[in-house]
């Protein structure tokens, strides 16, 4: 039996799943931050700047805010507002569906929660592109952005923001900013605690049953959050199972060899095969 096989075989068989999901899942639905979708939203910016991805122009030091925010905005609206359903999303709802299973992310794309995934099911670690924080931040409460965002992306001209339409912190009138983890300013909001509640009452309950950790897309980047703690997991416990989908990174420890099935494939054509 091949290694798909096998995995389709385990996760049809599985009764609890823990997803672990990062910036390749995305990829697989047609998110990507380079290439063809970044030319045709970001060519002015490729153009002036020279940066050729999305993830390179949010760390970008434009030269007035607002510039910051005609790329910021934009990014937020084609990556969070701008989706159409994804069929990778909905094909991996469908193998869960019925299961006990969570899902742990560092995508900040809203894409599970648009395709249908139980919302308590959820823990975006790494935050959400529809949510604005205080810069500062002087107090721990987030806002959705939406309405904010598309007026900025209707009025922007030659790469610029009107100044009037700057999002600005209700308590202290300081600049807003995206509530993404990039520093310790992060902002750990009620909604993003009851997720990691839920999130560690899961792990409590089935750390040590007949388990499956499913992978998907987890690259190098933040590794100690998905990655290495299932390993971990897996390791500490003889029933667990551990499958990892990684197009050109998946990988499987040699302490967890016997409990893991590593493949090397398109997250896209995996999920079409089972």
């Amino acid at each position: 039996m091949d290694k798909i096989s096998r995995a389709a075989e385990i996760i049809r068989g599985a009764k609890i799943i823990l997803i672990g999901a990062g910036a390749g899942l995305s990829t697989a639905a047609g998110y990507t931050y380079s290439g063809a979708r970044f030319e045709k939203y970001f060519a002015d910016f490729e153009q002036k700047y020279g940066f050729h991805d999305m993830y390179s122009g949010g760390f970008y030091p434009y030269e007035t805010p607002e510039e910051f925010w005609a790329f910021w905005s934009r990014n937020i609206f084609y990556n969070r507002y701008d989706q159409q359903p994804s069929e990778v999303h909905q094909k991996l709802l469908q193998l869960v569906r019925g299961k006990d299973y969570f899902v742990l992310t560092t995508n900040v794309d809203h894409l599970f929660q648009s395709n249908g995934f139980d919302k308590a099911r959820l823990f975006y670690t790494q935050g959400d592109y529809g949510l604005f924080q205080c810069s500062t931040p002087c107090h721990d409460k987030t806002y959705d952005n939406e309405e904010i965002v598309r007026k900025m992306v209707a009025a922007q001209k030659n790469m610029r923001v009107p100044a009037e339409l700057f999002p600005r912190c209700p308590k202290c009138g300081e600049m807003m900013t995206t509530n993404l983890r990039v520093d310790d300013t992060f902002v750990e909001d009620d909604g993003w605690r009851a997720a990691s509640k839920r999130y560690e009452n899961f792990l409590r309950k089935n750390l040590l049953g007949e388990i499956v950790y499913l992978e998907l897309g987890v690259g190098g980047n933040t590794p100690g959050i998905i990655k290495y703690p299932f390993w971990d997991f897996t390791a500490e416990n003889p029933r667990a199972k551990y499958i990892c989908v990684n197009f050109g990174e998946a990988f499987v420890p040699d302490r967890i060899a016997s409990q893991s099935i590593d493949i090397n494939a398109d997250i896209k054509d995996f999920l079409a095969q089972i």
